[in-house]
């Protein structure tokens, strides 16, 4: 996916919507990036700011790195330093790291070129995380989910589908200054209304690459079943992440 850029930058089209419809990270997984207590945090492709305004809100010093403009501002609208490049051609001035976060954005950086980019700005010690959220639906619900992304958008991966039985490789594996990658997933719950749903489906690139009659269609359908199901659904939701280190020198 890192190589479609028109794709990986269409992001800035959709910003406040984003931000708006968005879920966020869990308290316990900001709780673990912080318990070493870094003294520099940079936060790859920071978007409008959802994990670097975490961080930052905790006393901590962020740095985020985002190539659309649009987004960034929301990002410095929450008092987020933003350097507005792909982390690929960005220049770090020498600067260094404890800990290096992405959420949500690594699918956009060429891993051959980004994780080495990653292990050259640790600190020895320092930590990197790369994190993802998804959203599992109720199966009463995603039956007729699944309907209505056949009816409207056969091509496409259909939001509240289950990806955690999905196999995974470990972003650092072949990295020698990193520690072989660890992977954790954080649950928790988050209850959606109609616009709620139709919102944050509404924000994936692949989706918004249907244009704005075939995405409107699909969304209307999706408040559709979610008005059905009593006008809320609660989905499991999972953050999936995988940490590493750099070893010490």
């Amino acid at each position: 996916m890192h190589a479609d850029r028109r794709r990986a930058e269409s992001f800035g089209s959709a910003a406040r919507d984003y931000d708006r419809f968005r879920s966020g990270y869990p308290d316990a997984l900001v709780d673990d990036l912080l318990a070493a207590d870094p003294s520099s945090t940079l936060d790859i492709g920071c978007g409008t700011g959802t994990v670097a305004a975490a961080l930052a809100a905790r006393g901590y010093r962020v740095l985020g790195v985002d190539p659309d403009p649009r987004m960034s501002a929301l990002a410095r609208a929450r008092g987020v330093s933003v350097e507005i490049a792909s982390f690929e051609a960005w220049d770090s001035r020498g600067r260094l790291f404890d800990l290096i976060t992405c959420g949500h954005a690594w699918q956009w950086v060429d891993p051959d070129l980004g994780t080495a980019k990653v292990a050259s700005l640790l600190r020895p010690g320092g930590t990197a995380a790369l994190f993802w959220n998804y959203h599992v639906l109720p199966n009463p619900v995603l039956v007729e989910v699944r309907r209505a992304y056949q009816l409207h958008a056969p091509e496409l991966s259909v939001i509240g589908e289950d990806p955690s039985t999905l196999a995974d490789v470990d972003p650092f594996a072949g990295v020698a200054t990193m520690t072989p990658g660890q992977s954790r997933t954080y649950r928790w719950v988050r209850r959606f209304g109609p616009e709620d749903w139709a919102g944050m489906v509404g924000t994936f690139s692949d989706h918004r690459r249907l244009g704005p009659e075939r995405l409107d269609a699909l969304q209307r359908a999706l408040r559709d079943v979610v008005e059905r199901h009593d006008g809320w659904v609660e989905a499991r939701g999972g953050t999936y992440v995988w940490r590493s280190r750099r070893r010490p020198c």
